[in-house]
């Protein structure tokens, strides 16, 4: 039996590019809880594990765009926008009459959410909006390597941000929100003043080749989907995880001791 015939089987996650060009090119980023079991105390993009109700099918009636989207991808958008309203608060809706959802998300209303308690879908109903389904732009997919306990198949949405909503990290999965540049970013992981893991350190690089957040959208609507699952390598006497080489990164081998492997 091979590693990859005993490799855990990855589970479906979203996550959310919010983007703006307030003042300057910005993204969206938390930091992950230090008592969180994945990706503890790091700098990410809003996102994690689908649940049962993001497959709900009363979401046709409170969700635009779903019927034009397949199964699979009406769950992973639902559950891009589920988490963004749990770890930022950001809600990325249209109220009834065609505006931009734009009121404050209350803390505890994201809690029972994000504890089961309340369903997403009563909240959004109870609101009387739609989620923006086909504002979601695919920017990336990475699955995690085989060699990993833990695995994920990861899709990453690129988002134009809510002009009134103001993000605010919900203090049990994330203790900070913050709006950074993606060169800014990249600077504070090569300084060590900020952890990225590696998915969200490459998807940042490929971000930062934009030049606004428009030029952002368009430019993930172009760009043909290459499913990242990285394979390991040996070079110079090193394993070394690489990236399928047209997936848009370039030429990329990333040392498996800097990935704790």
């Amino acid at each position: 039996m091979t590693a990859s015939d005993q490799a855990p089987e990855p589970k479906p996650a979203a996550t959310v590019l919010l983007v703006r060009d307030q003042p300057e090119f910005q993204v969206l980023m938390v930091k992950r809880h230090h008592q969180i079991d994945f990706a503890s105390g790091a700098l990410v993009f809003p996102g994690g594990k689908t649940h049962g109700g993001d497959a709900d099918e009363r979401w046709t009636s409170h969700a635009i765009g779903w019927d034009d989207l397949d199964a699979v991808q009406r769950t992973l958008r639902v559950g891009a926008i589920r988490e963004a309203f749990e770890e930022t608060g950001i809600l990325l809706a249209q109220t009834a009459q065609g505006a931009p959802f734009e009121d404050p998300c209350d803390v505890a209303v994201r809690s029972a959410v994000d504890a089961g308690e309340v369903a997403f879908i009563d909240v959004v109903r109870e609101l009387d909006v739609r989620l923006r389904l086909d504002e979601l732009a695919i920017f990336a997919r990475w699955i995690t390597p085989t060699i990993m306990p833990k695995r994920f198949d990861t899709w990453f949405y690129a988002m134009s941000a809510p002009p009134g909503q103001v993000a605010a990290c919900d203090g049990r999965e994330t203790v900070d929100a913050e709006w950074i540049s993606p060169s800014e970013a990249i600077r504070l992981a090569a300084s060590g003043e900020r952890t990225i893991i590696f998915p969200t350190l490459m998807n940042l690089k490929l971000l930062a080749e934009a030049e606004g957040a428009q030029d952002c959208l368009a430019r993930a609507r172009q760009r043909r989907l290459v499913t990242v699952l990285p394979k390991v390598s040996v070079e110079n006497g090193e394993r070394v995880l690489v990236l399928p080489p047209d997936a848009g990164y370039g030429s990329v081998s990333q040392p498996l001791r800097l990935l704790g492997a």
